[in-house]
């Protein structure tokens, strides 16, 4: 295999050189400010760009970065993997339950070749797609991944590109989709270079992270064209399911066209090319159903992703199940809460008052135009774990009880459920913020401001230094914990309502507002068709009549035969199977 050379670089003037095994080469310009060069080279073959002179820097779309993000590229046979997935069609988002996993803290070696030894782990539990977080080659050897400067590169201590690969593979032929989480809006601020090939970046518009990518003004095609083809290749060679868009609300473009509808437009295409599904799904905090709305059912104003995350179901069920209110979970302590998320739209600000916001929030949905399937929900997340000054999980902030009430609550709803790696078992390690950056003052700055950002709540003692190698240690699962007796019991909890979820209809039912949702006090029913969810979150036993019913899950519950009674300790969930004659109302 040999590969030829071009560079995107209108910013030249003098011209482009390739930089290939120590050799320098002039480059040819040609039309829309591309260099190209007739050089080839062999797999492993060292390559760089240098511009007017200046100083040798990777290609921006390198495949692999060996040596890091300011070191040469290498050059990488893509297709040089053998795959064994042939005939894999792929899955639908209906029946998709989500597992999210960070490669380097999922398994003590940190790589796709020992994540992939657990994979049976995730069949037997009862997912469908694994959620990778980045993997963007970034600075350094730990991060989770949000600060990626190589698009194209796959992190070189996870495996590379042929890790992935190997790694996608044996998800497929054990029926796993994989999912990838790219980052779009914004790239990390070591080692990224695209701004000295093109005008990548943009001041017309800001984000949290600074100048924003540009997507309108000019040369604006180009870069989205970067981008297109970066998602293209995910589908393409590495075979991906899907990909998760982070920050979506951050890919701000003032086009007729957005951009997110023309990746949306690409991937239909692409899948029909392919044969297979393929599915975006996207982070956005603006609670607009045009995101997910399809593109000729909203007149032109959707944007046609297949699926977003949805926050507001997550911080309704934690602000239930822990008591806390601070921040943005103030919301979230409404009674009514639980009754509108789980039970009629997963935007509990769909056009209300947000206090956090200071403003109105949201949109309304259409239910009969935007189904369940369309939102991904969840009791945990990396963010909502990791974001907390010591990233402590669920398991580490409720009794087992109260984390069993909101997985059965959570893989009862009409969305897609996606778990965070280790909630299936409640996992006892933290999952905490760590970086590796190897630019000094942005490590001092890194680690600073973790310490001052939660010291004015009294944490900024017991806050992790980010920096610090034990942090990640820290985040990494401890597979030995899945045979103990308490994580056991939970890991079994786990895979019961996931088989449930699976084998009855009515469970994964993701028609909006079919569910009745009541609360009284601690007591919580939601009504699935011919199934009754009964949670107890109070400190006192709670009983009623059974009716009946059987019992296809319970945590602390039982039922009396003898006077058809089902009673719940404190914290005791049981879901039930009502009797035919009562199954006629699916909304009873």
């Amino acid at each position: 295999m040999t590969e030829n050379f071009h560079v995107w670089a209108p910013i030249a003037e003098e011209g482009v050189d390739l930089i290939l095994d120590g050799g320098r080469h002039p480059m040819t310009s040609t039309p829309g400010g591309w260099w190209v060069s007739d050089q080839k080279a062999q797999p492993g073959a060292r390559y760089a760009f240098s511009v007017d002179g200046g100083e040798p820097r990777p290609d921006p779309r390198s495949l692999a970065q060996p040596d890091g993000p300011h070191a040469a590229s290498a050059v990488v046979d893509r297709a040089a993997h053998v795959w064994g997935d042939a005939g894999w069609p792929g899955v639908d988002l209906e029946r998709t339950v989500i597992y999210e996993l960070h490669i380097g803290t999922f398994t003590p070696e940190g790589t796709f070749e020992a994540a992939a030894q657990h994979l049976d782990h995730l069949v037997d539990l009862g997912i469908t797609m694994v959620e990778v977080m980045p993997v963007a080659a970034f600075p350094g050897e730990r991060g989770w991944g949000y600060d990626g400067v190589n698009l194209f590169a796959t992190h070189g201590s996870y495996g590379g590109l042929s890790g992935f690969q190997a790694f996608v593979d044996a998800c497929h032929q054990r029926g796993l989709a994989v999912c990838l989480d790219v980052v779009y809006n914004h790239l990390g601020p070591d080692g990224n270079y695209l701004a000295e090939f093109a005008p990548y970046f943009t001041d017309r518009h800001h984000t949290p992270w600074g100048w924003a990518v540009n997507l309108d003004g000019p040369g604006s095609d180009e870069v989205r064209r970067y981008l297109l083809d970066n998602a293209a290749m995910w589908f393409r060679d590495v075979h991906l399911d899907a990909l998760r868009l982070d920050a979506v609300h951050a890919l701000i473009d003032d086009r007729a066209v957005h951009f997110l509808e023309e990746l949306a437009a690409e991937t239909d295409s692409l899948a029909g090319e392919l044969g297979r599904p393929l599915h975006l799904i996207a982070e956005s905090d603006r609670n607009d159903p045009a995101t997910v709305t399809r593109r000729d059912v909203a007149g032109g104003g959707g944007l046609g992703l297949h699926a977003q995350w949805v926050d507001d179901v997550h911080h309704t069920l934690h602000v239930l199940l822990t008591g806390e209110t601070q921040g943005y979970y103030a919301d979230f302590a409404d009674p009514a809460a639980v009754s509108k998320a789980l039970g009629v739209t997963p935007f509990f600000h769909d056009g209300t008052q947000s206090t956090f916001r200071g403003r109105v929030h949201g949109r309304p949905i259409d239910p009969a135009q935007t189904p369940g399937h369309r939102f991904v929900a969840s009791l945990q997340t990396h963010d909502q774990v990791g974001n907390r000054a010591v990233g402590e999980r669920l398991s580490q902030l409720v009794s087992p009880g109260r984390l069993a009430a909101g997985a059965a609550l959570l893989l009862t709803a009409p969305y897609i459920p996606m778990l965070f790696m280790g909630e299936e078992w409640a996992a006892s390690t933290p999952w905490q913020y760590f970086t590796d950056h190897q630019d000094a003052d942005l490590a001092v700055a890194v680690s600073q401001g973790r310490q001052h950002e939660f010291a004015e709540h009294g944490w900024g003692d017991k806050v992790p230094d980010p920096q610090d190698p034990s942090t990640a240690q820290a985040s990494t699962l401890r597979w030995d914990e899945v045979g103990e007796p308490g994580h056991r019991r939970m890991l079994e909890w786990y895979r019961l309502l996931l088989k449930l979820r699976y084998l009855e209809p009515d469970l994964r039912e993701g028609s909006l507002g079919q569910a009745s949702v009541h609360r009284e006090s601690d007591v919580i029913w939601v009504r699935r068709g011919g199934f009754r969810l009964v949670v107890n979150l109070g400190t006192e036993s709670y009983e009623e009549s059974a009716a009946g019913a059987t019992m296809e899950a319970g945590w602390d519950a039982e039922i009396d035969e003898d006077d058809d009674i089902l009673r719940l300790g404190p914290d005791g969930t049981a879901l039930l199977r009502l009797p035919i004659a009562d199954q006629g109302s699916r909304r009873g």
